[in-house]
């Protein structure tokens, strides 16, 4: 099994298949547009612009189960992401990445990659998983991990 074998849907309700992203090296990170750690999104555009033509990508997947941070419905969060980021790395639909509801993906991710502690619930918003370019997760970083501070290890699976 690999990231490569899951499904999502993008905010617009378009299936969007992982394994369009096979043989690229993913950073997948759940978000929210009303988080101390929003202003994260620039780091993450910034990445996704840098090495986009090297073979990276960064998929958004929001998410409100933490202090119900994403509290706006597909169009909302699309028009955040554009017009205060300008992001143009894919955002996903909104997703839950625990409890009983989590989404697929994410209950994969937080096997292959458990949390300081060995935890393997996600903490927050803005925690990211860095996937090889074979679909294997090699890296998980909390959500006070700068996407800036990433390029060494995007550059190394690239």
């Amino acid at each position: 099994m690999s990231a490569y074998d899951f499904t999502a849907e993008t905010l617009d309700g378009a299936a969007a298949p992982l394994s369009d992203y096979r043989g690229k090296a993913l950073l997948i990170v759940n978000t929210a547009s009303k988080c101390g750690f929003t202003p994260q999104y620039a780091g993450l555009e910034a990445l996704q612009r840098k090495y986009a033509d090297r073979g990276f990508a960064v998929l958004g997947f929001p998410c409100n189960q933490f202090g119900a941070q994403e509290p706006g419905d597909a169009a909302e969060i699309g028009a955040f992401c554009q017009l205060t980021y300008d992001v143009t790395f894919p955002m996903m639909k909104k997703i839950e990445v625990n409890g009983p509801g989590v989404d697929p993906l994410y209950a994969w991710l937080k096997k292959q990659k458990k949390g300081a502690l060995g935890t393997q619930a996600i903490k927050w918003n803005f925690t990211k998983f860095l996937v090889d370019r074979s679909g294997e997760p090699t890296a998980r970083f909390a959500p006070t991990t700068k996407p800036e501070s990433l390029e060494s290890a995007i550059e190394a699976l690239l």
